[in-house]
């Protein structure tokens, strides 16, 4: 049974408001104690005697109420998860900042537990540039997001910006509850953990690439984890499409050439070798000095392609006594038979001590918050599962090794 948790619920005011009535429901169902904090548009969208009623405490969403207790900090304080649900454009982007002008940002502000958000708003405004940014910097700084996903919004509208469900918020809060609990055990403290993100991409001229859609979430995110379990953490990113946080060590490349040289450098006093990065398996032959044109090449351009090393097998063969080699196999093949017998092809061909199985495909995998994923070892066992936000997958992934 996992602990009883002091958690503060935080509500902010969008009509997905009524939404977080059952997400308070279940975590008292759950066992824990919750607290809700409510800005005072919530309140507007929502009743106080339902949030007390379903949390059974007072509600709190005065600034100024309890100054001689200092509740302004003191809740933030006691807080062992934070959740925001609905999280609207507005407090997103006070949280990216600091700003704490009413009682809920203090309480954010005050409090270092884990704090997990769920945007809400119109497409519009969550496709902002400013939106964006502000996200981005949230989750730089490791704050969970959980959605928005698509639907339907206010009146007649559709699109992302849909608050998650109940069910999903409360799930992904408490895997990173556990998470953050397995993180204060300090368990990777003196381990060297060398790790690749990203994916390669091989010119063709100076404008042109060979690539592909990897956006380095799941290797940022393992390095985010190992850092916060106290490892020394190195992290090679080829073409990363979000921020890396700045308290990792990290080295940044282009080409799969350029990613095998790295990781062989450093692999040299790793005890852990984690290729997460997506590798491109061939490149140009030759890369053209100027761009190509279309007006010399015609209707058609053929392209020779060679292969590229494979840094994994390379890693696994030339690794020392003791040393720990994790792949990944990113793989289109949607049937989890065929996927586990792919994967069981590819870990005996590699020579990895375990490898991380995923489906990926137009719109799962990879540039997406989530992933799932199978892990076996080096005899084609499994030995690991996990699905989720990539924090969460990454932490599961941690947990395995030797």
């Amino acid at each position: 049974m996992s602990p009883r948790l002091n958690v503060v619920v935080g509500i902010t005011g969008g009509i997905a408001a009524y939404k977080a009535v059952g997400v308070i429901r279940l975590l008292v169902l759950a066992g824990h104690d919750v607290h809700v904090v409510a800005t005072e548009a919530a309140l507007r969208f929502v009743g106080r005697p339902t949030l007390e009623a379903i949390s059974r405490n007072i509600v709190h969403s005065d600034l100024y109420e309890g100054v001689a207790q200092v509740r302004h900090v003191a809740i933030g304080q006691a807080a062992d998860l934070i959740v925001v649900a609905p999280a609207t454009a507005n407090t997103i982007a006070k949280l990216s900042v600091g700003l704490a002008d009413d009682l809920l940002t203090n309480t954010i502000l005050a409090s270092t537990a884990p704090l997990v958000i769920a945007p809400a708003m119109h497409t519009e405004m969550w496709r902002n540039p400013a939106t964006m940014a502000n996200v981005a910097l949230l989750r730089s700084r490791g704050i969970t997001l959980v959605g928005p996903g698509s639907g339907q919004l206010t009146g007649a509208d559709s699109g992302r910006g849909r608050m998650a469900e109940p069910e999903e918020i409360v799930s992904v809060a408490m895997s990173v509850a556990a998470r953050a609990d397995a993180t204060s055990a300090r368990d990777l403290v003196g381990r060297r953990i060398l790790i690749s993100a990203g994916g390669t991409r091989e010119p063709l001229d100076p404008v042109r690439f060979i690539g592909n859609r990897s956006s380095g979430r799941q290797g940022i995110a393992l390095a985010t984890v190992a850092a916060e379990r106290g490892a020394e953490v190195t992290l090679i990113g080829a073409n990363l499409e979000i921020p890396v946080p700045v308290n990792l060590d990290f080295h940044a490349v282009s080409t799969a050439q350029e990613l095998a040289e790295a990781m062989h450098e450093h692999a040299e006093t790793a005890d852990v070798v984690i290729m997460a990065a997506a590798v491109a398996d061939y490149r140009p032959a030759k890369v053209q000095p100027g761009k190509i044109k279309k007006e010399q090449q015609g209707d058609a351009l053929d392209l020779r392609l060679v292969r590229n090393p494979d840094i994994l097998t390379e890693l696994a063969a030339r690794r020392r006594p003791g040393q720990v080699v994790i792949g990944f196999a990113a793989e289109t093949e949607s049937d989890p038979a065929a996927l586990l017998e792919l994967g069981r092809a590819k870990v005996r061909r590699k020579g990895a001590d375990l490898l991380v199985l995923n489906t990926v495909g137009w719109s799962e995998g990879f540039a997406s918050e989530d992933n799932a994923i199978v892990v076996i070892n080096g005899v084609g066992d499994i030995v690991g599962e996990a699905a989720g936000s990539k924090l969460t997958v990454a932490a599961r992934i941690l947990d395995l090794l030797p």
